[in-house]
């Protein structure tokens, strides 16, 4: 049968979608699209190495925040900055040395005491010339400035440069330097001087005052005992102006008037202390405390001093029991001025490795180092004759 016109374009309606539908299609068009637009974010802000993760693991985050820079490697530390850690010590002090042919390790001090560290150099062919602030001073030999045990540590930061000098030993020869050791033993206030037969070793605490400030004034360079040592086997130029200044017997006088006026001018010491009579801690950071024995200064049994009645080997002992209360030995001041053969091999055997008489001199270059001699000062000189002695 021939369809109609109304039959056919009610199966036309039939065929087309519904608006319904096409609504429905169209959200689920737009849902997907958000979808992969989403999907396509997260994929570009995945981390690097997700896709190695397992199924399910979170990816590790990143150590380092988008845009921040890596922490910088710390320099290392100098030799002399290793030692200030080390220490940790706010009073330390880093020295460290230059110069040609130096290559010694810095060292470490403390402020407000003496260098106690210093080295002395070596070298083929040249003698040490000590050291100096700057390298204009160890150039030009300025004595004025020079560096030693007798300078208290000051330094910038916690750090300090010295500067080494050489001098040939032609030159040092040609010098012929000769250093007083000065011998001091009791002291006065009397400016009349003791009374009895050691009045001539009871030197005027005014006259001491004088020769102190002299020392004091004029600059003289007064070198430590292992610099003394290393001057006398020609491993170390000294100024001509040099002076050694002791005490022998530590007498109650010694701590009571001259050791103010040791601290007043800032002069390197050495007290000779019997230790089997006296064991005081050092009276001022300016005082070195050295042997006079333990307790061989009196007679033997021939009327002269146990040094020269006793064995090496009980002087050995002696001595040792002295360099035990002191913590060092190094140096000694012989009882009386009495040595032989015998006190020096026992000298040698208690491990010092210097002595000083009262044979008047001054140390040289070659000087036998047990049997250094002395200047002996008395009661009644004044600056003048002071001055004659040490130049």
């Amino acid at each position: 049968m021939p369809r109609t016109r109304a039959s056919a374009v009610q199966e036309s309606e039939r065929s087309r979608p519904s608006r319904a539908f096409l609504r429905v299609l169209y959200i689920v068009l737009v849902a997907q699209t958000i979808a992969l637009a989403i999907a396509i974010v997260l994929l570009v802000q995945r981390p690097a190495g997700a896709d190695s993760a397992g199924a399910g693991t979170p990816a590790p985050a990143s150590s380092t925040p988008t845009g921040s820079k890596p922490t910088p490697t710390p320099e290392p530390l100098t030799p002399g900055q290793q030692l200030l850690a080390d220490a940790a010590d706010p009073a330390a002090c880093a020295v460290t040395f230059a110069g040609e042919g130096i290559a010694d390790p810095p060292v470490l001090e403390h402020l407000g005491i003496l260098y106690a560290h210093l080295p002395i150099p070596q070298r083929d062919g040249a003698v040490f010339a000590g050291w100096y602030p700057t390298p204009e001073d160890a150039a030009a030999y300025t004595d004025a400035a020079r560096i030693n045990g007798a300078d208290m540590v000051a330094c910038t930061d916690q750090q300090i440069t010295l500067h080494g000098s050489w001098k040939t030993p032609e030159q040092v020869a040609a010098e012929d330097v000769g250093v007083p050791i000065l011998m001091y033993h009791q002291f006065t206030a009397r400016p009349e001087g003791e009374d009895g037969w050691l009045r001539g070793n009871y030197a005027y605490i005014g006259d001491f005052d004088t020769h102190m400030a002299y020392l004091a004034e004029r600059q003289f360079y007064l070198p430590t005992w292992d610099e003394l040592s290393a001057f006398i086997d020609g491993r170390l130029s000294l100024p001509h102006r040099s002076a050694i200044v002791t005490d022998d017997d530590a007498d109650q006088t010694w701590f009571d008037l001259a050791v103010p006026v040791i601290d007043k001018h800032k002069v390197l010491a050495t007290s000779f202390m019997i230790t089997a009579y006296r064991q005081d801690p050092a009276p001022s950071p300016y005082v070195l405390r050295r042997s006079h024995t333990h307790d061989m200064h009196q007679a033997g049994d021939n009327g002269d001093g146990r040094m020269v009645n006793w064995s090496a080997d009980e002087i050995a002992a002696d001595l040792q029991a002295s360099a035990a209360v002191l913590g060092v030995g190094q140096v000694l001041a012989y009882p009386f001025g009495h040595y032989n053969d015998t006190a020096k091999q026992g000298v040698a055997k208690a491990g010092f490795e210097m002595a000083r008489t009262i044979e008047p001199g001054y140390v040289r270059a070659g000087t036998d180092k047990l049997a250094m001699p002395t200047v002996r000062i008395n009661y009644g000189m004044g600056l003048d004759a002071f001055i004659d002695l040490v130049g």
